[in-house]
């Protein structure tokens, strides 16, 4: 057997766990030992939260006015023209608080409040481009019908994928994690 080659080649070193590893990572940020990657559960949580901030403010600013972006007796009348406007703010002033939210805190406020952040794929802080693709990407959030099938299709994603990301996460190529568990090095300009 010793002049046979072994049907099992191990190419680049280490052994054939530690490449599966690597394979499986797909060249994603080797997440340090004692961070946790949150969950789809506490993600959504977060996520709701954030609605409810931003969309109690919209109330309290218009009067109530911004709840006929859900009148579908508008949509459907001559009078549609206020319905699409106050959609177009419901959109905005989301787009602008996770994008904002983002840049200051590296999290939103939702996530703030369920004590996890987000973070480049690579560990480090991510960019103010990064924040505008996530902010725009999570609006189909707020379109009703369709938000719950995104939502499903989302959290299969994150419970499927050993990174814990979501389709937006990989687009966007950010982590979203425990803040209290990162290295102290990578969670310093997380507040």
């Amino acid at each position: 057997m010793a002049d046979h080659d072994s049907p099992v080649s191990i190419h680049g070193g280490g052994t054939l766990a530690k490449q599966i590893v690597t394979a499986e990572e797909g060249g994603h940020w080797p997440v340090p030992e004692g961070t946790i990657l949150a969950s789809g559960v506490r993600r959504i949580a977060a996520l709701t939260v954030d609605i409810v901030i931003v969309t109690t403010i919209l109330m309290v600013a218009t009067g109530g006015q911004i709840i006929d972006a859900w009148n579908l007796t508008f949509w459907g009348s001559s009078d549609f023209h206020y319905s699409l406007a106050m959609a177009v703010i419901i959109l905005a002033a989301h787009w602008l608080y996770w994008r904002l939210t983002g840049l200051r805190y590296s999290r939103s406020l939702g996530q703030r409040m369920f004590g996890i952040a987000v973070l480049a794929e690579d560990g480090s802080e991510m960019t103010s481009k990064m924040w505008d693709q996530r902010a725009l990407r999570k609006l189909i959030f707020l379109i009703p019908i369709i938000n719950i099938l995104q939502g499903i299709r989302e959290l299969m994603r994150i419970s499927q994928r050993h990174t814990h990301q979501s389709n937006i996460d990989l687009y966007v190529g950010s982590i979203v994690a425990h803040a209290d568990s990162l290295p102290p090095a990578n969670r310093k300009h997380i507040k």
